[in-house]
């Protein structure tokens, strides 16, 4: 079945290891994280999975539950891998993508009101010497096609023009084909993002090619496939769907996204873990513990 998910991890693991070519895979563990790179190296590769030539980082976390007293560890595992993608140098534009308005879509806007934006403070007056080393960094949030009338992707490209970044961060909420992964899994990929596509509703592609800068896309699942959840459900009760039948379901979808009810601390709690872990990565000279302090004062 064509199940929706964002994940590559996912995407991986739906075909069987003897059909898979064009796919390298490596696992480690971090801080209690486990981490997964799959590296998308041909054609075959993209075919088998259906994600574009380039890597995909997949970090699973215990649990957000468990953020506050991790936060540390966690975001240091996140901000080095994060780190791995982008240019050591230049101004980087991190964009939180979705809607503020609907919780499960909230999570790139709420990550840029904890970014540590910098670009403005070189040369300004009164700020102190110990600012002055810091990268620079720019933070957007450019709303969603239905409120702005732009897509998203046309309002990347206009500020990327203007202030030339040398990449472009976006955050944006994914979809998971299974309930275990809301919340608890950080995807990292070097080809963009595609808006929308996780629920059906795919926007331009926000990706190197289309803003003429490398693209990092940093991801969580909020929701999960209506039909995929309960053909899963039905199989894990031991009912052995005939193909028909499976079929029909999947016909009869009527496009029900399902998220968890504790979603708002779930989006809270992500969001901080995040833009902790792009605050970290670009400012690699600086603790956590500083970073933190500077963000909730200004």
């Amino acid at each position: 079945m064509n199940f929706r998910t964002d994940l590559a991890l996912e995407r991986h693991e739906s075909v069987p290891k003897s059909s898979i070519e064009g796919i390298e895979l490596t696992v480690k563990e971090c801080n209690g994280i486990k981490v997964t790179h799959i590296t998308v190296t041909n054609e075959k590769g993209e075919k088998a999975i259906g994600k574009k030539m380039g890597r995909y980082i997949t970090a699973e976390l215990p649990g957000l539950e468990r953020c506050a007293d991790n936060m540390e560890q966690w975001s240091k595992v996140l901000a080095d891998e994060i780190r791995s993608l982008i240019p050591k140098y230049g101004t980087v534009l991190v964009a939180g993508l979705g809607n503020r308005d609907i919780t499960p879509d909230a999570i790139g806007p709420e990550c840029i009101s904890h970014l540590l934006a910098t670009r403005h403070i070189k040369g300004e007056a009164g700020m102190p010497e110990s600012l002055s080393g810091l990268r620079s960094v720019a933070g957007l949030v450019p709303g969603v096609l239905g409120n702005t009338g732009i897509e998203t992707a046309e309002i990347l490209k206009g500020v990327v023009s203007k202030i030339e970044p040398s990449a472009v961060i976006v955050i944006d909420a994914l979809a998971s084909r299974s309930l275990s992964r809301l919340g608890t899994t950080v995807q990292l990929c070097d080809t963009g993002v595609s808006p929308g596509s996780g629920v059906g509703n795919r926007r331009k592609e926000i990706n190197s090619e289309s803003l003429g800068v490398p693209v990092i896309a940093i991801g969580v699942p909020t929701v999960v496939d209506g039909i995929t959840l309960a053909l899963d459900l039905i199989e894990e009760c031991g009912v052995d769907l005939a193909e028909e039948k499976r079929r029909r379901i999947v016909q009869s979808e009527k496009g029900m996204m399902v998220t968890p009810k504790e979603i708002d601390l779930t989006v809270k709690r992500a969001a901080r873990l995040i833009s902790l872990s792009v605050n970290r990565a670009l400012q690699s000279d600086m603790s956590a513990s500083d970073i933190t302090a500077i963000v909730s004062t200004v």
